[in-house]
Formats: structure tokens, sequence, C-alpha cells
């Protein structure tokens, strides 16, 4: 689940929780308590050597959060090496901008259930018995 995080990654994690962002208070508002499809959602979650905003274990996805940084080219650059790196693990991540969130939240949980439901369809096809046990 934490994919060999390393002990300092949860203290940073821990702080990072306590500076969230407007639209990471407001998404997180609708993905904790298992409120998103009955699916648990970890925020600011370690994963190897970084910190994912938020994460569901079940589905192997991972939800960022993007502010006006990463549209600098730098950033940009990082974040896809970034996913690639997260991608090599199985997961899959979805973007969504700090504006979308605040402006369409409703649009982007449309988006965020879609996702959900093809990768719990994925499942089912990987799974021999069609059972998933993850709910």
């Amino acid at each position: 689940m934490f994919y060999g995080a390393k002990p300092y990654l949860f203290e940073k994690a821990k702080l990072l929780r306590k500076n969230t962002t407007e639209a990471e208070k407001r998404l997180w508002s609708k993905l904790n308590k298992k409120q998103l499809l009955g699916y648990r959602f970890k925020s600011q979650h370690p994963i190897d050597h970084y910190i994912v905003d938020f994460y569901c274990h079940q589905l192997k996805l991972v939800v960022e959060v993007d502010g006006g940084i990463h549209k600098s080219k730098d950033q940009q650059e990082y974040d896809i090496n970034r996913s690639g790196d997260l991608e090599e693990f199985g997961l899959k991540i979805i973007r969504f901008q700090n504006e979308e969130i605040l402006s369409s939240l409703n649009d982007v949980l449309d988006k965020l259930i879609l996702q959900c439901k093809k990768l719990e369809s994925k499942q089912e096809q990987k799974s021999p018995s069609g059972d998933l046990g993850v709910k």
C-alpha cells in the first residue's frame, strides 16, 4: 500500500494534511468516510518516495490536485516522470486543476466516479470469480 515509503515521508504527509489547499479541502470533503461509491481514500498518502494527494488502495487510484505551479515546464516534466514512476506500481493517476475543483466540483466527482467504475470493471475482469472482495 505504501510501496516502500520511508518513515520521514509519513511525517511530511502529516504536515501536508494540516496545510491543504482550498481545492484539496473541498475534494476531500467528498472523498473521506467512503462517500465516493463506498471506496476508502487516504489524504496525503506516501507511496515510494512521493506523497500523493489522495489514494484509493482498493482501486490503485491516485488523485492529484494541481495548482498554478504545475503549469511551469519544469513542473510538468517532473509530473510526467512522477506519474511514470507511480504507474510502474500498477497505479492509475487522474489529475484535476484547483480551478476545476473550485468551480465545478460536481463535474470532477462525475469524472472520478467514471474512473472508479472503469477500474472496478477491470478488476472484475481479472478476478476469476468476479468477486472483488474490496468493499
